[in-house]
Parts: structure tokens; sequence; C-alpha cells
């Protein structure tokens, strides 16, 4: 799959959010070919219990209405978690474009049976980040994903 300047936007959240020390996963929000909402993993620098990349973008979004979420795509360097798998389906986002599931494979089936689009880019820079993070960071990984 192509990666777009979108992905590419999400990339750049989780490099921001490894480089401020956090957990490098991140996501943007786009409708209508413009990014409304842009957020990286920040329960370390929050200190959080939710802010995971798209609970942060969504987050970042602001309150809009239920139509533009469904009309949106959201992006998300790695494959969502229940808990964002949630805020996908509550806001009925129809498309949801991952850049990778190796390091962690969420809840996708899920989200495919609920109906929503889901394409999983195998982002080699995407997977050497999560890697790297895994490797330097196991307990706060462990942590985040609830091990």
């Amino acid at each position: 799959m192509n990666v777009d300047d979108f992905y590419l936007a999400a990339f750049q959240e989780a490099e921001k959010g490894y480089s401020e020390g956090g957990i490098p996963i991140g996501s943007v929000l786009v409708h209508q070919g413009r990014i409304v909402g842009r957020g990286h993993n920040r329960r370390v620098q929050n200190g959080s219990a939710i802010l995971h990349g798209e609970m942060d973008a969504l987050e970042n979004a602001g309150r809009l209405s239920a139509s533009v979420y469904r009309e949106s795509v959201l992006y998300t360097t790695l494959s969502p978690c229940p808990m964002c798998t949630g805020a996908i389906l509550l806001y009925k986002i129809p498309k949801v474009i991952i850049g990778e599931n190796q390091s962690f494979m969420g809840s996708e089936d899920y989200l495919r049976a609920q109906g929503v689009i889901v394409e999983v880019l195998n982002h080699a820079p995407s997977i050497a980040l999560m890697e790297k993070f895994i490797k330097e960071r196991p307990t706060l990984w462990n942590e985040d994903i609830g091990v």
C-alpha cells in the first residue's frame, strides 16, 4: 500500500511522542482531504490513563458533528487497541488506515466485522520505531497495552 501525506503526518506524531519520552504511536483524523485532528500517545507526558494516539487525535479535533466523523478517515501508526476501537465505532468513523500490526495486533477483525474499512500499510519505518521503543522500554510498553 502507498503511504500518503496523511499517514506521514501520523508517523511524525509518533516520532514526536518518542522524542518526548513517550510511547511512539501517532494518529490523525482526516475529513474531506484536511487534517482536523492530530495527536500522539501522551500517557507518559500527561500522566493519563487514556491518551493513546487515536484518543489524542480525537481530543485535539475538538467537538465535531456526527456527520464529520462519518465522513472521516483515521490514520494510526499502530493497530488500534479495544479502547480506541470503541471510539472509532462510537463515532462511526468508516475507515482506518494502520501503519503496522506486527508489534501489536489490535481489534482489526472486530472493526471489520462492524463494517469499518481497515487497511494495513506494513510501513517499515513504523515497525522499526516500535521495535526500537519496545526493546528500550519494555516495562513501559507492557503498561501501555495492559500486560
